[in-house]
């Protein structure tokens, strides 16, 4: 969340805040501008919802979305840089992160980067270091943060189709992105309740998670999040903010 910029709206934020338990809130690098951070801190403090660093590469461009390399140092600082700016802004709304969470490009080259895990890691570890961080299940970036004794949330993706070795498919690939809510819903409930989703290719991956995310820039976001959250209740699933 909190990903427009300026005049430019993405998402809806508004609409959707009453009807999720965490927020992954952009920090300005790939999207977001100290005015819309402020604005969604103020929203999610409002509804009750937990804060989440969504700290992304210097890509507004690209939207964070494309690769890049930076040094050990580059990278920790751009992390450390984003969750100060997140946490001041908690901070003025009396309210505080409850975890971290890598963007875009980030995140994906975190799943399998040592380089990448060891830098978001430490800058954690170095500003807010009893934080959860939100990792995908047998990512490399979960598997530092354990070693270097941070807490880990196991994230499931509601909107998104897999690969074979339980990374995300690239989004250029046709369905890596998942629209229709009906076919969201059933792979959350699927994963959530029977341990298991159908990949991109056909085949079938077990894969076990904490924490379910749907992006807000998804179109029709909001329609997923309530057909996802009506497919898990009645599943009997209790969905809780911790």
């Amino acid at each position: 969340m909190g990903e427009s910029f300026g005049v430019y709206k993405l998402g809806a934020d508004e609409e959707a805040m009453r009807w999720i338990t965490s927020a992954n809130i952009a920090c300005g690098f790939h999207a977001g501008d100290p005015d819309i951070m402020d604005r969604t801190v103020g929203l999610a403090a409002e509804h009750g919802v937990c804060i989440g660093v969504h700290m992304g590469y210097p890509d507004l461009a690209g939207f964070g979305r494309r690769a890049m390399r930076l040094s050990l140092e580059e990278l920790t600082n751009c992390c450390i840089y984003q969750i100060g700016a997140l946490e001041a802004f908690c901070r003025k709304h009396g309210t505080a992160i409850r975890h971290v969470k890598p963007h875009g490009s980030m995140s994906n080259m975190a799943d399998t980067d040592d380089a990448v895990a060891e830098a978001i890691v430490e800058a954690v570890i170095l500003t807010t270091p009893r934080t959860a961080l939100l990792a995908r299940p047998g990512s490399k970036l979960g598997k530092v943060a354990i070693e270097r004794g941070l807490p880990v949330i196991s994230e499931l993706y509601a909107d998104r189709a897999y690969c074979a070795d339980g990374t995300l498919a690239p989004r250029s690939l046709p369905g890596a992105v998942l629209h229709d809510p009906e076919e969201a819903a059933q792979q959350a409930v699927r994963m959530i309740v029977e341990g298991w989703t159908k990949t991109l290719g056909g085949q079938r991956l077990n894969i076990h998670g904490d924490s379910l995310c749907v992006h807000g820039d998804t179109k029709g976001a909001l329609d997923l999040i309530l057909r996802i959250r009506a497919g898990l209740e009645k599943a009997g699933i209790r969905i809780e903010r911790r």
